[in-house]
């Protein structure tokens, strides 16, 4: 398994600081079993919530089906932070939005950051992106 590079990590870094600067504080951060999608996770721990609750989770890694993470977030009253991977992501995504969504928002910006929130009981709406 590959880490981060040096830019990786600075890289995301900046993208976890800007997310702590729009108020992003998750109670649970919930990553892949892959070396980088943890080492991703662990930015946005430190910048965003030390306190949360850390760890990967089924449901993240690239062949996994979206909906087995969809299932997961359904009900689930917490803040959510999830890292993962491409082309999971834009996947779970467009699961996640439905029709509530324009097309060009299921285009999850390359390494980037999406917040969402619940807009019913399997439908989120988007609230935000950062692109790098």
């Amino acid at each position: 398994m590959r880490p981060l590079s040096d830019r990786g990590r600075a890289d995301v870094a900046r993208l976890a600081e800007d997310a702590r600067a729009r108020g992003v504080m998750p109670d649970v951060i919930w990553h892949s079993s892959k070396l980088r999608a943890r080492q991703t996770a662990e930015a946005f721990w430190r910048a965003c919530n030390p306190f949360a609750t850390f760890g990967a989770t089924r449901g993240l890694l690239p062949e996994d089906p979206p909906s087995w993470m969809r299932d997961q977030l359904a009900g689930d009253q917490r803040s959510i932070l999830v890292v993962g991977h491409m082309p999971h992501l834009p996947a779970l995504l467009r699961l996640l939005c439905g029709d509530a969504a324009d097309p060009p928002a299921f285009d999850f910006p390359l390494h980037g950051c999406v917040a969402l929130e619940p807009d019913g009981v399997l439908v989120w709406k988007e609230l935000w992106r950062i692109k790098p």
